[in-house]
């Protein structure tokens, strides 16, 4: 089954636990093992260009000096 890059995350993510747990059954034959693990490598950069695009538009609203909320953008560091 090929990647496809409109999967959306969830999607994206069933799909690799689906492909996981076929592995480790490890009944596939090795031409379709090595294509099964070619897919979840592309699932896992997909997933993982997904989650950097989240993180880059999470804003966190924090207390202005008058009390007002106050939009900044995301730094990762607590």
């Amino acid at each position: 089954m090929a990647t496809k890059k409109s999967l959306s995350f969830e999607a994206s993510m069933a799909r690799l636990d689906a492909i996981v747990k076929q592995l480790e059954r490890g009944d596939a034959p090795l031409n379709e093992a090595l294509g099964l693990f070619e897919e979840g490598a592309a699932l896992i950069k997909s997933c993982g260009e997904q989650l950097d695009k989240a993180e880059q538009r999470v804003t966190l609203l924090k207390q202005g000096p008058e009390g007002e909320p106050q939009e900044t953008l995301f730094d990762g560091v607590e």
